[in-house]
């Protein structure tokens, strides 16, 4: 037994009244002003994974898919996930006005949300040709890759890219918070961090890929390649009057068509990387080359000590 009888009611009591303060829960806590519930961390990822199931059908999902009934599966799940995802979106958009409490939400953010899952699913065809060109490239681009359908199961790239491919979507329909979430499940699971902003065309492989960071005014072309530990970032951050980031200013790489860059490498600012380039591992790059540059680090200095002698 401790030498003093500790109240346990009480110190509860006490940890309550510190923790309901609104000194301690201003920055951290959420209340909407239209009693709408945040998005569902859980629901976005199951809409993500039968997503998936649709565009890369018979790999994911249900795996005895025969082309006789791929239209009946494909039809009912994405009809399920039409709800769902409308809903989710609604939440989102709530979300982003919660501090209006003058606006009249509901009605006009579930219309608005219909719209936008609309918008979404026409553009499904297209999400599946541009994964079709990754998973080639990632065929392509890995002698140890036996066939399409191991980048498919088994490449970070692959899983990465699809869940970036989906946010991108959203994240052009003006979508708030729930393309950043999407994205943020594949940086769980992969590794691999692409903010889905980011504009990225087809032919994309990232070998590898654990610790690529990818920012969201990114620009990247056809063909390129690139390998793990690659950031593509900002330089700097402007400030405002009080200090602050400025928000939604161009600030992170144009990688254009046909360019490799090897691990490591960190390119930094609204630099362009001319096609056809070459970056080598571990470069730190601030400024734009031009087309068919080949970026090396320095060669290595050897120094030969003799006698107990040191550096």
């Amino acid at each position: 037994m401790p030498p003093e009888h500790i109240n346990e009611q009480g110190i509860i009591s006490k940890v309550v009244g510190e923790l309901c303060t609104p000194q301690s829960y201003m920055v951290v806590s959420h209340r909407s002003n239209h009693d709408i519930p945040m998005p569902s961390t859980q629901m976005l990822a199951n809409i993500v994974e039968r997503l998936r199931s649709i565009l890369f059908p018979g790999y994911f999902g249900i795996s005895e898919l025969r082309p006789e009934t791929m239209s009946y599966y494909v039809g009912a799940t994405l009809d399920e996930v039409f709800r769902e995802l409308s809903e989710q979106v609604k939440r989102g958009l709530c979300f982003d006005c919660s501090d209006e409490p003058e606006k009249e939400c509901g009605p006009v953010c579930i219309e608005q949300a219909q719209e936008i899952t609309n918008n979404f699913f026409l553009s499904l065809p297209r999400i599946r040709f541009l994964l079709s060109t990754d998973v080639q490239a990632a065929y392509d681009g890995d002698p140890a890759a036996k066939n399409q359908g191991e980048a498919i199961f088994c490449y970070p790239s692959i899983r990465a890219l699809t869940n970036y491919r989906i946010a991108h979507e959203l994240y052009k329909l003006a979508v708030p918070l729930i393309p950043r979430i999407i994205t943020e499940m594949a940086h769980s699971e992969t590794g691999i961090d692409i903010h889905p902003g980011a504009q990225i065309k087809d032919h994309f492989f990232m070998d590898h890929g654990t610790g690529i960071v990818i920012g969201e005014t990114c620009i990247i072309g056809q063909h390129v390649r690139i390998y793990q530990g690659v950031t593509l970032g900002a330089k700097s951050f402007p400030l405002d009057e009080n200090g602050h980031p400025i928000k939604g200013i161009v600030r992170h790489p144009i990688v254009e068509d046909e360019t490799i860059i090897y691990s490591g490498a960190t390119i930094l600012g609204r630099v362009t990387i001319g096609s056809g380039s070459e970056i080598g591992g571990n470069v730190w790059l601030t400024h734009s080359v031009p087309a068919g540059s080949r970026i090396m680090q320095g060669g290595l200095e050897e120094i030969f000590l003799e006698n107990g002698a040191g550096i």
